[in-house]
């Protein structure tokens, strides 16, 4: 990725606590997983390491663009982790913002407070229909009766929600093709356990705080493996 110094000074330039995400310019690769990442994906520098938003632990936040400084302030302050995303600009030798990557819930209750005229829940209804787009409904539909079949315990509503996230075309959490029929159960469980770390738990709010991915995976361990536990047994089951 070029403009190297460039990263050293948006560092400086920025709180201790906030995370950034470069939109890159060219293709790249991540550090843990091995995946491609093309030209204008989101990656996150950790120790010197390129890693694509699924090993950062970001995936699961939204795209915020900018042009609506109320929703932004309101995204940020409700979004228990949140990150800033910049591109290197050749024109201008520097990095300029992009947007803001924050969790869903909080974007829509900031919606919800800037909501008073049509026009913002026209620009809702046009996202949700967008990434609406991107799912392929068969796949998700088999995605979350195989996670149900894992996991019985687990709330309908809550495998769908997780097979739409695993499932986007574009998301790289589950190596898939378009007429894939079988699940790994690697992939499965990988899904359902991001979910649960990030809905479950602290960990966003520890991430969010400088803590380490590691050192704070062991921290909310046992809440998480409390969650997965319980949704191993069928319901009703003592």
């Amino acid at each position: 990725m070029k403009g190297g110094g460039s990263v050293a000074n948006e560092r400086s330039q920025r709180p201790a606590n906030e995370n950034v995400v470069f939109s890159i310019i060219q293709a790249s690769t991540c550090s843990e997983c091995g995946d491609e990442l093309a030209k204008g994906s989101l990656l996150r520098k950790i120790d010197d390491k390129a890693l694509c938003l699924s090993c950062a632990d970001l995936d699961h936040l939204v795209m915020l663009s900018p042009g609506n400084a109320a929703l932004t302030r309101r995204s940020t302050k409700y979004s228990r982790l949140h990150a800033v995303v910049v591109r290197w600009s050749r024109a201008r030798h520097r990095y300029e913002r992009q947007g803001v990557l924050v969790e869903e819930a909080a974007l829509r209750r900031a919606e919800e407070e800037c909501l008073g005229d049509a026009e913002m829940r026209a620009v809702r209804r046009d996202r949700d229909a967008l990434r609406r787009a991107r799912l392929d409904a068969v796949f998700v539909d088999r995605f979350a009766a195989a996670i149900l079949e894992r996991y019985p315990g687990c709330p309908p509503d809550t495998a769908r929600i997780v097979a739409e996230h695993a499932c986007e075309k574009h998301s790289g959490r589950v190596g898939r093709s378009a007429g894939a029929k079988e699940f790994a159960r690697q992939a499965i469980e990988l899904a359902v356990v991001a979910h649960v770390r990030h809905r479950h738990s602290n960990y966003d709010e520890l991430l969010s705080e400088g803590m380490d991915r590691s050192e704070a995976r062991r921290e909310i361990r046992a809440p998480v493996d409390e969650v997965l536990a319980r949704w191993e047994l069928k319901p009703g089951a003592d």
